[in-house]
């Protein structure tokens, strides 16, 4: 029979971890072995002299060899302990590099942030969540990317955004996310407008035949607007920001839809006037988005625990 036929097959190499001693054990070996003593080496790590003598006998039995020789004048490593506590040495200043290069990493993201919002709450909330992230992280830097909710979509989509917030009704694809705010939009016009001084609420099919200074096609406000209507919206203007659509409206171009978030100011110093309407769903939910399965961490937690506080 030849020799290859006595040979013991291979180890699998899954059964490393069962091999290999961990990493607590590996440092008490070498605590032991620059003090000299299991009981000390036992406080320096912060355990009880049994745990310790526990563990000792415990990795000898994993290593199928003899590492620390005991006695009343204290432990004294074998030639095979000494031998193991070389390779042992490695191997922890190995997962100590490993751990400073993590945490390098973790103060790399954490030292930054890149935030992609929809029009409304970049500059209607985000602004105040702001200021109390910076509060609590002084030194990150974030970076604020306002576009309409399909543009926040491909930016976390394709890696430029860490954290975004959508207004719209669905949750664009490749995205999970949670409700952290309501919102509804309001149908408003200058003071000079005919809307402004009727009795009656508009109905849906008034308001769907009206040419209406809207935000664009893509934009949550949009979407929302249209799909009250059946798509039936008509543009008297397409604007690509809430700020222009609320000028627009304010120098009498038309009446306008907006969040109920963008227009406070206006209609308390009566620049623009709400409209009321009827038969109309204009409520919605706003949302913070992340790339499906890749929940939130670091500064792009809490500034999510933040906007839910």
């Amino acid at each position: 029979m030849s020799s290859a036929q006595h040979d013991s097959p291979p180890s699998p190499a899954g059964s490393l971890a069962h091999r290999v001693p961990d990493l607590g054990a590996l440092e008490l070996l070498l605590a032991v072995a620059r003090l000299g003593s299991l009981g000390a080496a036992a406080r320096e790590v912060g355990i009880t002299q049994p745990a310790a003598s526990s563990r000792i006998r415990s990795m000898e039995r994993q290593l199928g060899v003899a590492l620390v020789d005991r006695s009343p004048r204290g432990s004294r490593l074998t030639d095979a302990g000494a031998l193991v506590t070389d390779w042992a040495r490695r191997i922890v200043e190995a997962a100590e590099a490993f751990d400073a290069g993590a945490q390098a990493l973790r103060d790399r993201r954490d030292s930054r942030l890149r935030v992609a919002a929809s029009m409304t709450i970049a500059e209607y909330l985000l602004p105040g969540w702001l200021l109390a992230l910076r509060a609590q992280r002084p030194d990150t830097a974030v970076s604020l990317l306002a576009g309409n909710s399909t543009a926040v979509a491909a930016r976390l989509l394709s890696g430029e955004a860490d954290l975004g917030f959508v207004e719209g009704l669905t949750v664009p694809s490749g995205l999970d996310s949670v409700v952290i705010a309501h919102d509804r939009l309001i149908v408003v016009t200058a003071p000079a407008h005919p809307w402004a001084r009727r009795r009656r609420p508009l109905a849906a099919g008034e308001l769907a035949t009206t040419p209406l200074i809207l935000r664009e096609k893509g934009s949550g406000t949009r979407q929302v607007l249209d799909a009250a209507l059946g798509g039936l919206a008509r543009p008297l203007i397409e604007l690509s920001s809430t700020t222009a659509v609320k000028a627009a409206a304010v120098s009498g171009a038309g009446p306008a839809v907006l969040s109920e978030l963008a227009v406070g100011e206006e209609m308390a110093m009566r620049r623009l006037v709400r409209v009321p309407v009827e038969g109309v769903a204009l409520a919605r939910d706003l949302r913070a988005v992340w790339p499906t399965g890749h929940r939130p961490v670091g500064p792009a937690r809490e500034l999510l625990s933040l906007t839910r506080g």
